[in-house]
């Protein structure tokens, strides 16, 4: 396996021609930029191993989570799409903050974003390797080391993406099409036998709803739609951009809202209002599995095993397409050295960027390893925390810029966008500090490491202004293409701030 995984990508790096720069245009149709957002999410993943612990936590309002998050990022979707329609250059929550407040908070935007899409993707390796160690203990009796399953993982990842951005949507439509098969039966299934206890609704109820718990369930919720927003990203390899991008974020979002907000409510009816969350305090990595066994037997809990380690893979896949594509921009605007933003010359996909991605994680993993660190309680959730709050952090500059965008400029806009903007920044900047209050519920790491993963956010976007206001002093040049690609208009209006 890991022979065949390494042989294909040394093919993978043969295909580059160092002269290529240019992504695949016309490859992606709505429906694959839909497939390929919702993989990051991964849905099974977190009804599987989210859901349960906030019920834990949340006790049985712990659906109107994904239903609250669901509603305030629609609200942000509306805005950031309205913005979209005016700002076409490719980057992504960095183009359109430069477009609207400077230059400087551009490339520290950047950067965050860097840094949590990394911290989103490099983390789920520790939860892989722990969840394919127990499908082969569980289903062949074979022990094979966390890091080695990652390690593999990893190659594989870089393997299928460096094959082109159409291959891996094609894959990421398959692993999302079985992972939301299998959940939709169980809910369903739950629904025919009428659950524990009936078909109850005190999930809904805004006495179980508004409890300090949720606070804390909140931040899963907003972690749940994770990747949602790098539809944006993909505009220059999408088919008719300027109705696919919306198309593909609405639905994203709304599918999102919806399936998880459904799917775990009936986890709640499966084990009766009165006694799941004590099953999920007895239980909590098992309460899906125990569920589903119960209502579609031993087999469904077997395929769930294995289509986890799946939707992880998937999830894997999507978010290092994203990155890729981040650190495209970021080469071709000058931010980054240029050899990042070569191209396969028949994939045309960004392979080097890819392959420093994957030499990132492969470094992070290794270490947690060397050290004899957890890989779920440490690798997983140490770095991923950063991720969520900086890609809240981003969601609530981005509603900021749209408002201060449409202030400043005469441009035709729907009434509704500059009230949706604002109700998004209020809302999200609400999120943002109740989970950075609530994070020790997250991670259990104590207020050092918690200070740590909070100040990583600020810090990263203070390097980078830092960094844009020497360019400014010295490399005019380089200054100016920061958020490159817009229009002149726009550079001069919004981004010499």
């Amino acid at each position: 396996m890991s022979t065949s995984a390494v042989g294909t990508v040394a093919d993978a790096r043969d295909l580059p021609s160092p002269t290529s720069t240019a992504l695949r245009t016309g490859a992606l149709g709505t429906g694959d930029i839909v497939f390929t957002v919702i993989s990051a999410a991964a849905p099974l993943t977190i009804v599987a191993g989210m859901s349960p612990l906030s019920i834990l936590v949340g006790g049985i309002g712990a659906p109107s989570a994904y239903a609250i998050a669901g509603i305030v990022l629609g609200i942000f979707a509306v805005a950031f799409m309205a913005m979209t329609r005016h700002v076409n250059a490719l980057g992504g929550f960095y183009v359109y903050i430069t477009a609207a407040l400077g230059r400087p908070l551009g490339l520290g935007s950047s950067l965050l974003a860097l840094l949590s899409y990394n911290g989103l993707q490099i983390g789920l390796y520790g939860l892989f390797g722990v969840s394919a160690h127990g499908l082969l203990v569980t289903t062949l009796g074979i022990q094979v080391p966390w890091w080695a399953l990652a390690l593999g993982c990893i190659l594989a990842v870089y393997a299928v993406a460096a094959r082109g951005v159409d291959v891996g949507a094609r894959v990421l439509t398959v692993l999302l099409t079985a992972e939301s098969s299998i959940l939709l039966i169980f809910a369903f299934s739950v629904l025919l036998h009428g659950g524990a206890e009936g078909i109850t609704l005190g999930s809904f109820n805004p006495a179980n709803v508004f409890n300090p718990g949720m606070f804390a369930v909140l931040g899963g919720g907003f972690a749940a739609f994770m990747g949602f927003e790098s539809t944006a990203l993909y505009r220059e390899e999408a088919r008719n951009p300027k109705k696919t991008i919306p198309r593909a974020t609405y639905i994203s979002v709304a599918f999102l809202a919806v399936f998880y907000t459904f799917v775990t409510w009936a986890l709640v009816v499966a084990g009766g209002e009165h006694h799941v969350q004590g099953m999920a305090e007895k239980n909590t990595e098992g309460l899906f599995y125990q569920l589903i066994s119960g209502y579609l037997g031993n087999w469904a809990a077997t395929a769930s095993y294995i289509l986890i380690v799946s939707s992880i893979f998937a999830s894997q896949l999507a978010f290092h397409n994203t990155i890729n594509r981040y650190t495209y921009c970021l080469a071709r605007d000058g931010a980054l050295p240029a050899i990042f933003q070569r191209t396969g010359e028949r994939t045309k996909s960004p392979w080097v960027a890819g392959l420093a991605q994957s030499i990132l994680a492969i470094i992070v993993v290794a270490v947690f390893a060397i050290i004899g660190a957890d890989p779920y309680r440490q690798l997983l959730l140490w770095i991923n925390s950063p991720g969520i709050l900086g890609i809240i952090g981003l969601q609530f500059l981005t509603s900021v810029a749209v408002v201060v965008y449409f202030v400043k400029r005469r441009v035709p806009r729907p009434h509704y966008v500059i009230p949706a903007a604002v109700l998004a920044s209020l809302l999200l900047g609400a999120a943002e500090l109740l989970i950075a209050r609530y994070l020790d519920f997250l991670t259990a790491a104590g207020p050092t490491i918690n200070a740590v993963i909070i100040g990583l956010v600020p810090a990263t976007v203070v390097i980078g202004i830092a960094i844009a206001l020497v360019w400014r002093r010295r490399s005019p040049g380089r200054y100016r293409r920061i958020g490159g690609g817009m229009e002149p208009e726009l550079a001069k209006a919004g981004a010499d701030a």
